[in-house]
């Protein structure tokens, strides 16, 4: 893919805060964009971030974490977490996930994100969430599908919670070695399987995602 240059990456980015913007027309002040990561693994927890950006502080680069190299994605974070005005970061453990189901956990930690903002005296007064229903936080929501890809604050949500968990499970593979948690990040690959069925399930991994394996 052809790197863009600053002007591109510029109108990249205002084309991406269009729905940021619409908010503000509205009266909205403080925008939030919610997403998750670690949804589909195996093991370890699914991850949800909300993050504030300042309006007047671009951060270039901003895109679907999925799209981004780990590299990119690495220096985003760090810049993320210097320029917003305010993010949270929560996650549910396997055992909430096996509990509730993976879509109720990922719904309690984007809630208790919003939670943990508000206590900071940070709350958004409006959440832009990428296609989940979220009820619950006693906000406006507007869930837009593919919102990653199309708004800056939920971009910006979706790299703080995918590389949080990335390095969680990088510090996993250390407590747990022989399963690859650092390479696959818990998901199903064919390794992965394999180290299960020879070593048995970790305590971070998923019983109701793994109830039978041959």
């Amino acid at each position: 893919m052809p790197k863009l240059t600053a002007e591109q990456l510029i109108a990249k980015y205002e084309a991406m805060y269009e729905y940021e913007n619409d908010c503000f027309a509205k009266g909205y002040k403080m925008v939030g964009g919610i997403d998750e990561a670690g949804r589909g693994p195996l093991a370890g927890p699914v991850v949800a971030a909300c993050c504030i950006l300042d309006p007047n502080e671009k951060i270039l680069g901003l895109d679907d974490s999925k799209k981004l190299s780990e590299k990119k994605r690495e220096e985003l974070f760090v810049t993320i977490k210097e320029k917003a005005l305010a993010y949270a970061v929560c996650s549910s453990s396997p055992e909430e996930i096996d509990e509730i189901n993976i879509l109720e956990a990922t719904k309690k930690a984007m809630r208790n994100c919003v939670k943990e903002l508000a206590a900071k005296g940070q709350s958004p007064d409006i959440l832009l969430i990428d296609a989940v229903n979220l009820s619950g936080t006693g906000l406006d929501v507007i869930p837009i599908i593919k919102g990653d890809a199309k708004s800056d604050s939920i971009a910006a949500a979706s790299i703080l919670a995918k590389v949080t968990r990335d390095h969680m499970m990088m510090e996993y593979d250390e407590q747990y070695p022989g399963y690859g948690f650092a390479k696959h990040k818990g998901y199903g690959t064919k390794d992965h399987y394999a180290a299960i069925r020879e070593k048995g399930m970790t305590p971070i991994h998923r019983r109701s995602f793994l109830k039978v394996i041959h």
